[in-house]
Parts: structure tokens; C-alpha cells; sequence
């Protein structure tokens, strides 16, 4: 029997937003994207300060019509080379393959997990990079104003994947902020949950109209409805054909109302949890920077911390075997550092032939892990995890 689960609660407020889910499916006139949807999507995109958010049915989702939209609007085109974090999730990659682009793996630093614009100008040393698709890891980032400042420098288009960073702020700002636009993931282990569900958020309103075109089979019915004349016009579509007429490519990748439903209802928790979490983290910091075996996260440059989980990272593979072994003998649910290096993973290689070296990445994928870290952490499953990781 798991003592510290990696996540407790499928919602924040369970019961509560249970009740309220049972409610609202009970008699709401529909369950397809709708106006529930499209206030989830004002509402996030005002608690994270920026202009507009697309709500998505998975954080993947988001990923991809991110890069897809792009595309459709000319500013990326197959063949270009777009960089991502050598230390990242899959759905951060695959779609930079899946749409013909070239992916360029970008190293991370062992001590913030992170890219940090030192390993962005060592890699722009030898790559000639259009895009950069940052992952900002487990709650933490890079110095993302500096690397924002390299990007515009070098007309580079900055895009962030924020999944499991909500809630983290910088001393420059806020993580999901920096760039031309931001994923987030509403997954059931995230910050918050909508069981499945993502945004994008982005100030440029161009990019937000393409998103919504991308996420409904490249229909223009979720822009306004000047917009649509606009587009209609462009084509020489009628409002008869405008039902069914398609303008650019996309997938089917929408929410249901239950997804806009459960986003609001955990916005509600969404900043009391945050302070939780960093709380727990603070607690476990301390014992980390007191043992010798570990590395604490360097996280100097950064104001606010929004822990996804408790990253562990050892000075030796050794180490990690050893502390594994301990929190699995405590009963303590773990998992490695994200996918470690994702050139390692069996995809990579099937459709990528330019491998580089990530030596910060391999590190901690071959000396890292992670333990659960949610509001619902009790104080003695808090000092489980610190027993564990006495020497």
C-alpha cells in the first residue's frame, strides 16, 4: 500500500466540486464547447495575465495546434529548425516531427533542471534555430527574460510550454509569460484538474484566431462573427457554405463544456494550492540542501515557486539507486526526472537523425526522480518523504 501517492484527490475542494460537476451535467442545456468554455477561457486567461487563452482538450492538444497554427499562418514551414529542452515530455517533440519540422534538442542545466540562455547561445553556436518550444520542468524554469531577449535578438520565434510550471513566478515576471505563446495542462496531476483538458495563451490576437481555426477541423465558427464575415468574403463563401467550409488545416481537438466547467470551479482553489505546494517543497527543501548525496534545484532567479512535485536529483547513479531503494522500502510513489534526455526515448531515433550531446540531460536522467507533491499532503507523509531522504 503506497503511503505518499504522487497525487491524492482527481480535483481541489473533491467533494464540493463533485457535487457541483453532478449539477451542472444534470441540467446544462449542452455539453459541447460552448459559453462555458468560452468563460473558463476569459477567466484563466485574466488570472494569468495575458490577452487571450484557447482552451484545448488536452495539454498535448495545445502543443500541437500551437506549432499547427504557426504554420498555417506562414511563420513556420516544414524544414525549419525548431529547438525544445533536451529534459522534456513527449508531446513537446512529437509535434515539431509530425508536422515536418526539424527538431534541435537543447541542453538543460543539472542545477536548475532547466534551460538556462547559456546552453540557448551554445546551441545557436552551430544551429541556425526559427523556434524555440521552452519546457519549463516540474515547477521551475530558466532565466526565461534573458532567453526571451536572445530569441527577439535573433528573430527567433519564443514559445513556452508551461504544463507543469503554472503558477511560478520569476523576478521578471510570470512563467508562461515570456513568449509569443504559452501551454498549459489541466491533466488529472496537475496543478489543477479538469480530469483532461489545456489552454494556450497568448497578446497576439492573430495567432488566438488561427488557434481556434486549428482546434475545429479548420472551421472559422469559434472567431466573431465579423471575423467570419471577413474570412467568408476573403473566399468567396457564402453563409450557406460557410457551414461547412474549412480554411485551413486542423484537428478536432475540442473541450467539452464539462472540461470549461471543471476549469472554473478549480480556479477558484487555484492560489491557495500553489501556496501549498510551495509550502510542502520549502519543508523537503531544507533536507535536500542538508545532504550532501543531493543537489537542491537552483532556483535563485526565481520569486514564486510552484512546485509540480519533489524532484530529487543525487551527485552519482549510485546515489540515486540508493535513495530509490529508500523510497520504495517507505512506500513512497516515484517517477524518473520527466522522459530524461527524450533522444533516448525508442521514438527519437526512428525519425531523428541528428542526435546532440545533452550532457546535463543524461545527468539527470541517470541521477534523478521525483515524489508526489499536492495540497492535500498530510505532515507525516511530509516527514516520510524527509526521513527518506536522510544519508
Amino acid at each position: 500500500m503506497i503511503k505518499v501517492p504522487l497525487m491524492n484527490n482527481t480535483f481541489l475542494e473533491e467533494d464540493a466540486t463533485k457535487l457541483r460537476l453532478s449539477e451542472f451535467v444534470a441540467s446544462a442545456d449542452r455539453l459541447s464547447m460552448g459559453p462555458v468554455c468560452s468563460e473558463f477561457e476569459s477567466k484563466f486567461a485574466d488570472w494569468q495575465g495575458r490577452k487571450g487563452a484557447v482552451l484545448f482538450n488536452s495539454g498535448g492538444s495545445a502543443n500541437l495546434a500551437l506549432l499547427q497554427a504557426l504554420r498555417n499562418l506562414g511563420r513556420l514551414k516544414a524544414g525549419d529548425n525548431v529547438a525544445f529542452s533536451g529534459l522534456t515530455w513527449s508531446t513537446n517533440v512529437m509535434p515539431i516531427i509530425q508536422l515536418g519540422m526539424n527538431p534541435v534538442a537543447v541542453d538543460v542545466e543539472r542545477k536548475t533542471i532547466n534551460v538556462m540562455s547559456c546552453n540557448l547561445l551554445d546551441s545557436l553556436k552551430t544551429n541556425d534555430i526559427k523556434a524555440f518550444f521552452i519546457t519549463n520542468t516540474l515547477g521551475f524554469t530558466g532565466d526565461l527574460e534573458n532567453i526571451r531577449d536572445i530569441c527577439e535578438k535573433n528573430g527567433i520565434i519564443f514559445l513556452e510550454d508551461n504544463c507543469e510550471s503554472l503558477g511560478t513566478v520569476l523576478n521578471a515576471g510570470k512563467a508562461g509569460n515570456f513568449s509569443c505563446a504559452a501551454t498549459f495542462s489541466f491533466f488529472v496531476s496537475h496543478h489543477m484538474s479538469t480530469i483532461e483538458g489545456g489552454m494556450t495563451c497568448s497578446d497576439d490576437q492573430e495567432l488566438l484566431d488561427m488557434l481556434r481555426i486549428t482546434r475545429a477541423n479548420g472551421w472559422a465558427r469559434d472567431l466573431s462573427q465579423e471575423k467570419q464575415r471577413t474570412i467568408m468574403d476573403q473566399h468567396g463563401i457564402d453563409k450557406f457554405k460557410a457551414a461547412y467550409s474549412f480554411f485551413d488545416l486542423g484537428f478536432n481537438l475540442r473541450p467539452t463544456e464539462i472540461t470549461g466547467f471543471l476549469g472554473l470551479q478549480q480556479l477558484k482553489y487555484i492560489d491557495d494550492s500553489l501556496q501549498i505546494r510551495n509550502k510542502n517543497y520549502l519543508e523537503v527543501e531544507k533536507t535536500i540542501k542538508a545532504n550532501p548525496d543531493l543537489i537542491p534545484v537552483d532556483r535563485r532567479h526565481i520569486k514564486f515557486t510552484a512546485p509540480f512535485c519533489m524532484p530529487v536529483i543525487c551527485q552519482s547513479r549510485e546515489l540515486r539507486d540508493k535513495y530509490v531503494g529508500k523510497f520504495n522500502k517507505a512506500r513512497i510513489e516515484i517517477r524518473p526526472l520527466v522522459a530524461g534526455n527524450i533522444q533516448n526515448q525508442p521514438f527519437y531515433s526512428k525519425y531523428v537523425e541528428n542526435m546532440s550531446e545533452l550532457p546535463g540531460s543524461d545527468m539527470l536522467e541517470d541521477c534523478g526522480f521525483y515524489c508526489g507533491n499536492f495540497p492535500e499532503m498530510s505532515d507525516s507523509q511530509i516527514d516520510i518523504i524527509i526521513d527518506s531522504l536522510q544519508p
